[in-house]
């Protein structure tokens, strides 16, 4: 497909689904895409279980695509496998950076203070890209109620040629709970350790009481994306597309 004609796509299928449910959201990106050219993109985090359970009910043979950036919480990769093992979960693909790359770029592992937006370009939006090479759309799980560049987000939008469906773009924090109660989704071994959002170690705090649900990534610093959701007018220079 190309950039013009999923343009197009993408412009009627957010109209059609602003007001569809996350599970009809779901639907309609299978419907749209052929099953071997659709991915979710998921980072068992402190919400993920609530997609990765509508996708499961949906098709538990959709790939799911995790990102490990050697960085990850133990409790985050011990989630993995639960939600792996409750949900049925048949095509989970655990996602690394090149070792070359790492060894090259980040030999010393403290790229992430020196230069956190190139640290999450080598562990995270170079190897997610070359993953998605061979799909046509993917599926991931942010929020309006994020923030930030988030607060906007469509239903579904374009990246390149390939077709990005948000099916919780619309949810409300309390309907993210009412999901968890209602389908008994075990929680993140960080949510009740004061994690509201959980991703790489050295970039991760608590959040504290009145905080944003995001407050603590990148604390201090006026990062607020790692940038594989960034369209690519807005990444480095000469950097791949995401």
């Amino acid at each position: 497909m190309n950039a013009n004609l999923t343009a197009v796509t993408a412009a009627k299928l957010n109209d059609a689904l602003e007001r569809a449910s996350p599970a009809e959201i779901v639907a309609a990106a299978q419907q749209t895409v052929a099953p071997q050219h659709l991915a979710v993109a998921s980072s068992f985090g402190i919400e993920s279980a609530t997609l990765l359970k509508i996708v499961a009910d949906a098709d538990p043979a959709i790939p799911v695509l995790f990102l490990d950036t050697d960085w990850l919480f133990p409790e985050t990769l011990a989630y993995r496998d639960t939600l792996v093992a409750q949900l049925g979960l048949k095509d989970v693909r655990t996602i690394t950076p090149s070792r070359e790359a790492v060894t090259e770029r980040d030999p010393a592992r403290d790229l992430w203070s020196v230069d956190p937006d190139a640290c999450c370009h080598l562990r995270k939006v170079e190897p997610l890209a070359e993953a998605l090479e061979s799909f046509d759309a993917w599926i991931n799980g942010r929020k309006r109620y994020q923030g930030g560049e988030r607060s906007a987000i469509p239903v579904v939008e374009t990246e390149g040629s390939r077709l990005k469906f948000n099916p919780l773009a619309r949810t409300t924090p309390a309907e993210i709970a009412k999901m968890f109660r209602a389908w008994q989704l075990p929680l993140h071994p960080l949510a009740g350790q004061g994690f509201t959002s959980v991703g790489c170690m050295p970039c991760t705090r608590r959040t504290n009481a009145g905080e944003a649900a995001r407050a603590g990534r990148w604390h201090n610093q006026l990062k607020t994306e790692c940038g594989i959701h960034l369209r690519v007018p807005e990444m480095a220079q000469g950097a791949p597309r995401e």
